[in-house]
């Protein structure tokens, strides 16, 4: 069995997340996007979508990314 890195829950159903060369460990998807997900630069919850990138800044839709100055970001819809 292996610890998820979150909850610290020792569980048989596990699973890796191989990203940037670093191994992750969780027992839910619930604790992977806690730790993996970027967080929207504007309302601060997490992207678990697409979201919007603007001079290294995340947002979660175009409405956070205009409350932050850039209104060149669109939502595609």
């Amino acid at each position: 069995m292996a610890v998820c890195e979150v909850c610290n829950n020792d569980y048989d159903m596990t699973f890796e997340i191989h990203a940037a060369g670093a191994v992750h460990v969780f027992d839910s998807f619930e604790c992977a996007a806690q730790r993996m997900a970027p967080v929207c630069d504007n309302c601060r919850c997490r992207i678990l979508g697409h979201g919007l990138q603007s001079d290294g800044q995340f947002f979660c839709c175009a409405h956070c990314a205009r409350e932050q100055g850039h209104a060149q970001l669109v939502d595609h819809v």
